[in-house]
């Protein structure tokens, strides 16, 4: 039955039970939907995405103090397999038989790159050249070693030591010394390379983690190893005759860099202890 409003063709109004069903409704779904307590709401924000985690795990094993980890750890590797496998007895024993010639000159070099790496001292591997090869095929191997070895040891320390030991230069001496690599890098290596108390692995290494450019610090190398790797390699081959006048000449050009750096060393020797 209606009222008399609708009956005259006014607005309808609503019973007051319609109007309270309607408000009803949403609080009902309101109600319906549940909430997550929030203690589980921390634990799921606190575990990390199987994407989040990889990427974690990424950054930590490529951080410049992981890479220097895994160099010193290839060194050290390295250095065990020289002393296990003693590379020096072929000095004694001579080349395998079944390599001969400029192949067994090219075997030659390269393991002589990977000894120098291994921190073999020079002097024992020029000699082995010279007492293998003669002095022609044994300068030549010998310089290709010993540019083999010293761009796999520059490159292996600026790849996995330069980012983490920058950070550490610090103190006069070190940062005079980076200044001095970086800005006259091939003068500096070629100075290196002829001064004869200056450890070729330690030249390699202060190299990489300086800014020195690739070109600079191959060619200084090259150019700089000549007089003492064919001196060495020469006394090698000739020490069967040690009264020859090639062994004579070798072991001056030996003996008289070497008495010149101890010379400079002496001179300089309180500037040292001031820096």
């Amino acid at each position: 039955m209606l009222d008399a409003t609708t009956r005259s063709g006014g607005t309808a109004t609503a019973p007051p039970r319609a109007i309270a069903t309607e408000l009803a409704v949403p609080a009902v779904t309101a109600v319906v939907t549940p909430a997550v307590p929030p203690v589980v709401a921390r634990v799921t924000a606190e575990v990390p995405a199987p994407g989040r985690f990889g990427a974690r795990c990424t950054a930590v094993l490529l951080s410049p103090w992981s890479r220097l980890a895994l160099l010193v750890a290839l060194l050290v590797a390295a250095a065990t397999s020289v002393l296990l496998f003693e590379p020096q007895k072929l000095i004694a024993d001579g080349w395998p038989p079944q390599l001969s010639g400029p192949s067994a000159a090219v075997v030659f070099a390269v393991a002589y790159g990977l000894c120098t790496v291994a921190f073999v001292p020079r002097p024992l591997l020029n000699l082995a050249a010279g007492a293998l090869f003669g002095s022609q095929w044994g300068i030549a191997s010998a310089l290709a070693g010993t540019v083999l070895g010293a761009g796999t040891a520059f490159g292996l320390g600026r790849l996995l030591g330069q980012d983490a030991l920058r950070p550490l230069l610090r103190g006069r001496l070190l940062t005079a010394a980076d200044g001095q690599l970086s800005r006259h890098g091939l003068r500096s290596m070629l100075a290196a390379r002829l001064f004869p108390g200056v450890p070729f692995a330690a030249a390699n290494y202060c190299a990489a983690v300086s800014r020195m450019s690739w070109p600079s610090f191959l060619i200084a190398t090259a150019l700089g190893s000549v007089p003492n790797t064919a001196a060495y390699v020469v006394a090698g081959a000739r020490a069967s005759s040690p009264t020859s006048p090639a062994f004579l000449i070798a072991l001056g050009c030996i003996a008289l860099p070497a008495l010149g750096g101890a010379a400079v060393a002496w001179r300089k020797r309180h500037h040292l202890r001031r820096v």
